[in-house]
């Protein structure tokens, strides 16, 4: 692949409702999109990070900066690239930055998938037709609005309810959502907002029969995590805490989790994901694909991961219509019972609509092969 030009576009798209957390609420979801040109096709990346390092260190400014001054460079200077794996090696001497390295990681395997005339689902080696997607709900202010929400997802299909948690709003809104809807697969994330003194709110937690619980201890932690497992019959899921394969051996080892969620962009990239992903498959470790809130070019990036067979369990990709008033691709992701259909065209499958683009561009900036100082 030659890579002649690189553009980032600085966007911001309004959520449909608040989207609430333990981290805060958020309204907007800024971000930007990673453009790579080559000589024929144009792939396209999604950096997913947040205004504010919340979830992680790394912000929307932050981000931009690496990509700019680092890793824009670094790919330049390669040359000619012939396999998206190249990429990660390239950037190692980078430390951290996950995200930034996997918005331009991203753009490189669409590009490659392109160039290729393949799926991306395909060039990642992803052998399902469908998946399985689940939802994301955030905190809500009563149990009568979780019902509602939860009703609500019920009815168009998705197979399984993710719920965020934080101290005070845990058991009796779980409780309540379980009493109401006795069946349904239900999940807990506590984005790291618990410490081992909560035990007892976790043996709480036992009786209402969870898929998992996520994250449920601090950002950086597997020590805690893996005195937690043991004490309770809920499965532990790390999602924070791995960065990388050698954190998911780690974690694995020490049996701090029985399932791990990957994120794209909190492991580096499609690279590191499916190492990941080949690991937990050869230790028993099902995975699923977490969900940053993602535009629909993020989005598609995620239903290309979860084409690996060790996917089984449903992920956050839910459709554009989750969150946008409109999205930024055409067609837009569409879930149809709980199911979304991989797309069999090249790269991602799904074509950004450039009116749409521009119009929620806040900052665009080029960057020329040879203009670019390396």
């Amino acid at each position: 692949m030659n890579i002649n030009n690189v553009v980032l576009r600085r966007m911001q798209l309004e959520l449909k409702s608040p989207f609430q957390t333990s981290f805060g609420t958020q309204q907007e979801r800024e971000f930007f999109i990673v453009e790579v040109h080559g000589d024929e096709h144009v792939g396209y990346g999604e950096c997913v990070v947040n205004s504010r390092p919340l979830y992680n260190e790394e912000t929307v400014k932050t981000a931009w900066h690496i990509v700019e001054d680092f890793l824009i460079p670094a790919i330049y200077d390669k040359g000619e690239i012939k396999h998206p794996d190249e990429v990660s090696e390239i950037f190692k001497p980078i430390r951290r930055n996950n995200m930034a390295k996997s918005s331009i990681e991203g753009a490189i395997w669409d590009l490659y998938a392109k160039e290729n005339n393949i799926p991306l689902a395909k060039a990642l080696d992803g052998t399902k037709t469908q998946i399985d997607v689940g939802v994301s709900i955030g905190i809500q202010e009563s149990l009568n609005d979780l019902i509602d929400v939860v009703e609500g997802f019920v009815q168009e299909g998705y197979k399984r309810m993710k719920i965020k948690i934080k101290p005070g709003k845990d058991v009796y809104m779980l409780a309540g959502v379980r009493k109401k809807f006795p069946n349904i697969e239900i999940m807990a994330d506590g984005n790291s907002a618990y410490t081992l003194q909560d035990i007892d709110i976790f043996k709480k937690l036992d009786e209402l029969n969870l898929m998992m619980i996520e994250q449920p201890l601090a950002h950086d932690d597997i020590i805690d995590h893996a005195k937690l497992q043991p004490e309770i019959s809920t499965p532990i899921c790390l999602d924070e805490s791995i960065h990388s394969l050698e954190d998911a051996k780690n974690a694995i080892e020490l049996g701090s989790c029985k399932i791990i969620n990957i994120k794209i962009g909190r492991v580096g990239g499609l690279t590191e994901a499916k190492k990941v992903h080949d690991y937990c498959a050869e230790k028993g470790i099902p995975v699923w694909c977490g969900g940053m809130l993602e535009s629909g070019i993020g989005r598609a990036h995620n239903i290309a991961i979860t084409s690996l067979t060790n996917f089984t369990l449903p992920g956050d990709t839910a459709g554009s219509s989750r969150y946008w008033h409109e999205d930024i691709i055409s067609p837009e992701v569409v879930v149809n019972n709980g199911i979304i259909t991989i797309p069999e065209s090249p790269g991602i499958g799904y074509e950004p609509v450039e009116s749409l683009m521009d119009k929620y561009t806040l900052e665009r900036k080029e960057f020329l092969r040879n203009e670019v100082e390396i």
